[in-house]
């Protein structure tokens, strides 16, 4: 896993990781999500791997587009 760069500086994401067609996410306050391109849809995990690579936008982006579209979730 990746930290977070969190830019901004009030990011709820601590951590990322990427693979080929999937991306997790770890957030501060609760738990690990996996976003799969059959869960989430291509065009959204790309888009969050570019957010999650630049340090800023994918908390927003997710709770905006993406909600409970996720594969699966460990606590």
């Amino acid at each position: 896993m990746q930290r977070y760069q969190n830019v901004q500086g009030n990011s709820g994401i601590a951590a990322y990781e990427t693979g080929p067609d999937w991306i997790r996410v770890t957030f501060k306050h609760g738990g690990t999500y996996e976003y799969q391109y059959a869960s989430t849809g291509e065009s959204h995990v790309e888009r969050m791997k570019k957010l999650a690579a630049s340090g800023q936008g994918l908390a927003t982006f997710i709770s905006k587009f993406v909600k409970a579209n996720y594969a699966r979730r460990q606590t």
